[in-house]
């Protein structure tokens, strides 16, 4: 297929929207599938957490790392945060019905790890294999 027929049949060059809708949409992408997003969310999916149950659940994040990543998803509308008045300062987390719309998609990119990582590990073999003669 030539470049021509690849832009006109790719969904980037086919969408209608513009470079800067694009562009906008590359942001949002980073802040929702950065290192530590797609593990949080999948955590809240379940139910509302804690800020250190969470921490918990995210075996080699920094405080600091989490409460970014939790700012900016609930910035995003992603995630809601709700102080739990107590004696002690409790802040707990939960999924919106927006980051909710996200579940299917990243469940079905999860599934598709488990399903070709022996495909990718073969292709790595072989990469290095190449890279290494």
């Amino acid at each position: 297929m030539s470049a021509d027929n690849r832009q006109a049949h790719s969904p980037e060059y086919s969408s209608g929207h513009s470079c800067e809708d694009k562009a906008s949409g590359r942001l949002l992408l980073d802040q929702i599938t950065d290192k530590w997003s797609v593990s949080i969310l999948f955590a809240l999916c379940s139910k509302p957490l804690r800020f250190n149950e969470i921490k918990r659940c995210m075996d080699g994040i920094t405080q600091k790392s989490l409460t970014q990543c939790l700012r900016r998803l609930e910035r995003n509308g992603i995630i809601a945060r709700r102080v739990i008045p107590s004696s002690q300062v409790a802040v707990e987390y939960s999924i919106t019905p927006l980051g909710r719309t996200l579940e299917a998609p990243f469940q079905a990119l999860f599934n598709w790890t488990i399903e070709y990582s022996s495909d990718v590990t073969l292709a790595q073999a072989a990469f290095d294999a190449r890279t290494t003669e």
